[in-house]
């Protein structure tokens, strides 16, 4: 079953139990019909309180009352699906159960995980099914009608055409003016060397893999969790081959990295750092963007996910955006009451336009 996702697979559950983020807890569950596994989930404590920061990009009265109320009123978040990732990575099952039933049993599980957060004197104050599209969403709101159904940024997915066999034929895709933006683009980086790198090659960078790890994301708007120090070398241990990480060099020294993960017929980004003073002088991430679609291309993978965040530079590529919805629900009746108001008012609203660089 988890073979059809690498996110539920025994080596990526792996990678949690060792090099989770520190305000996380995992629990892996295994959903059984008659005696035969027919699911296996996975959910995510997250006590926000241990966060110094949620990200520093904005500063404004609507981002401190968000940090406010996530502080005192909404600091314990139990995530039914994995919020390191965009997409639907919350669960998979075989043809004996639906995803309704799955849901069903799914309650139970976070109601167990509830009282055994209790005993620990924690109270869980949000619970939230996270990430599904529109169908399965549909399917499954009768059984969370106790939910909140929301929606935020929308997942990037850049669909690989069966006509491309190679760079250039996504090159030549292009309208003139994207064609020129993939040279220009590509000019500023002559002098940039790209390596990929062994669990050996990102343990010896460690520390400025992490700085610039931290410097983006930091500066994104929202943040709920910081990664490991040692989660990379951690992943690229347990997943091997399917785990790629690319270092970008300039004279020697690292000024940028990407991550990417093999996932069947499609190519999933992971996280990315990059120094901005060079970022923008290189058009460094507009770059990995353009290394992502040639080496994906290059090994006839289907589509890659871009997940959420730079939408509009995503589309430039491309990409285009995916609706993806969640369930939420408050332990306090008065605060889920209002949590629709709440939650509109609390998202970080993203204006964005998107592109169309195809001909």
């Amino acid at each position: 079953m988890a073979q059809e996702n690498i996110f539920l697979s025994k080596n990526y559950l792996m990678v949690l139990e060792k090099s989770a983020p520190l305000n996380m807890q995992c629990h892996f569950i295994g959903v059984f019909k008659n005696g035969v596994l027919a699911g296996i989930a996975l959910t995510q404590f997250l006590n926000l309180n241990l966060l110094q920061s949620f990200g520093e990009r904005d500063n404004c009265f609507k981002t401190s009352v968000r940090n406010f109320v996530f502080k005192n009123y909404s600091s314990h978040v139990l995530f039914i699906g994995n919020n390191m990732l965009t997409g639907q990575n919350a669960y998979v099952i075989s043809d004996a159960i639906s995803n309704a039933e799955m849901i069903e049993v799914l309650k139970l599980a976070v109601e167990d995980l509830k009282i055994e957060f209790k005993n620990q004197k924690t109270k869980v104050h949000l619970t939230v099914f996270k990430d599904f599209d529109t169908k399965t969403s549909n399917e499954i709101i009768p059984t969370l009608k106790e939910y909140y159904k929301f929606t935020t940024q929308p997942n990037m997915i850049f669909e690989i055409s069966e006509k491309w066999k190679t760079e250039q034929d996504y090159i030549d895709a292009l309208s003139k003016k994207y064609r020129d933006q993939f040279k220009r683009a590509r000019k500023k980086i002559l002098d940039i060397t790209k390596k990929k790198l062994s669990c050996e090659e990102i343990k010896e960078h460690e520390e400025t893999i992490n700085e610039l790890y931290h410097h983006v994301a930091q500066n994104a708007p929202f943040n709920t969790f910081f990664l490991a120090e040692n989660h990379f070398c951690e992943f690229k241990r347990l997943l091997k081959d399917d785990f790629l990480f690319y270092g970008y060099f300039l004279e020697e020294k690292m000024i940028g990295f990407n991550t990417l993960v093999k996932n069947g017929k499609a190519m999933d980004t992971y996280f990315l750092g990059y120094d901005e003073t060079i970022q923008r002088e290189k058009m460094l991430y507009l770059n990995m963007l353009y290394d992502m679609i040639a080496y994906s291309i290059k090994k006839e993978f289907k589509e890659i996910i871009f997940a959420r965040t730079a939408l509009e530079i995503k589309s430039s590529v491309g990409s285009k955006p995916v609706d993806m919805f969640g369930f939420i629900r408050h332990s306090n009746k008065i605060i889920d009451f209002i949590i629709a108001k709440l939650f509109v008012f609390l998202e970080p609203k993203t204006v964005w336009n998107q592109r169309h660089p195809f001909k």
